[in-house]
């Protein structure tokens, strides 16, 4: 079976000169996907030839006339630019064309697109920005929200826990992943009265078997692999995402600038070079990238705007392999079964999201 996944060509800093030759290098390692390739049809063909894949058999290549740029307003996205790479990308999904769609365009952007033209789920008040990071135990921790909600009451919490339990589950093969509520302290006493009304909901939902509820956590225990999944609003997972990506630019500069001091520090490089590598493949950020953009009708993924092919690349695979696992359908019938029945939602929850991943 084919699976066609929609690539916003133009979207990130760098647009067609990444994005293109990732998806070519994503076709060669993966035969059972074909691609629609959206945006500007002369910078997509001019990238194409250069890359001499003029006439790959599974490229599909879907003209837009406009661009989404990176410090473009989300209004100017939604109103202003309807033929967008993003947005057609987008749409390319919602009429089936596509079973996902990857872009690396502004993130307010492509989250506010993408709820206009996906909507969201049954049940779902809000949509969650999910990605995965490394752990100690050599598997992935997913954490969730990354950026979409700065203000989430208990029930948005709630619903990200299902959602964050549905994917693991689906991409990773385990029937009851482990949740942790993102907190200052492990004790119950513990976070302020959106967490705590959130751990309450949580035990309660473990008590009936529905979820695998761990209990709290702390940040030092996402990098442990304490659980599988990482629940917190999205004010506190940015920070949180931004302080991780500082502190890994900080550690690799230290590390170059420590072995290149002098002719015994080089010399001690040249001697560790096999662990080296082997940490430097641990914790190379490009392989954790794509993030899932969770309860829409659709699957929508993120990559870094800053992103260079390699990374890119994954961020496709990542969202082919969503496709290939049907975690659309997972969680359209999981939530259906699990998602907990919301309050009477405000007017300010019935607002697009508020993006700043």
């Amino acid at each position: 079976m084919t699976i066609t996944l929609s690539i916003d060509c133009m979207g990130g800093d760098h647009g067609c000169s990444v994005t293109i030759p990732a998806a070519i290098s994503f076709l060669k390692h993966e035969p059972e996907a074909a691609l629609i390739l959206v945006g500007i049809e002369a910078d997509i063909r001019a990238e194409l030839h250069r890359l001499k894949a003029d006439s790959h058999p599974r490229i599909t290549i879907q003209h837009a006339s406009e661009v989404v740029e990176m410090d473009d307003a989300i209004e100017v996205a939604l109103r202003r630019k309807k033929d967008s790479s993003m947005r057609v990308a987008i749409e390319a999904v919602k009429g089936g064309q596509a079973q996902a769609c990857v872009s690396a365009g502004n993130t307010g952007a492509l989250m506010a697109v993408s709820r206009y033209v996906l909507k969201t789920m049954p049940g779902v008040d809000r949509p969650a920005i999910c990605s995965i990071l490394p752990n100690q135990k050599n598997g992935p921790t997913y954490m969730l929200d990354l950026g979409a909600n700065v203000d989430c009451e208990a029930h948005h919490l709630h619903q990200f826990a299902v959602m964050g339990s549905v994917l693991f589950s689906a991409m990773e093969g385990e029937a009851r992943p482990t949740i942790g509520l993102l907190n200052v302290g492990t004790e119950d006493i513990k976070g302020n009265e959106v967490v705590k009304a959130t751990a309450k909901l949580l035990h309660e939902d473990h008590a009936r078997g529905l979820l695998n509820f761990y209990g709290n956590v702390e940040g030092n225990d996402i990098f442990k692999g304490t659980v599988n999944v990482v629940v917190c609003d999205g004010f506190v997972g940015n920070v949180t995402l931004k302080a991780i990506e500082g502190l890994g630019r900080f550690m690799k500069d230290v590390i170059n600038t420590e072995f290149r001091r002098n002719v015994l520090t080089m010399l001690g490089a040249l001697i560790a070079k096999g662990a080296l590598d082997q940490i430097k493949h641990r914790f190379n950020p490009s392989r954790y990238n794509g993030a899932g953009l969770l309860g829409l009708r659709g699957l929508v993924f993120k990559s870094h705007g800053s992103a260079d092919a390699y990374s890119y690349e994954w961020a496709i695979k990542r969202a082919f392999d969503a496709a290939k696992f049907n975690v659309q359908e997972q969680l359209s019938t999981m939530i259906a079964e699990l998602m907990p029945n919301a309050p009477e939602r405000a007017v300010s929850d019935l607002a697009a999201p508020n993006p700043t991943l």
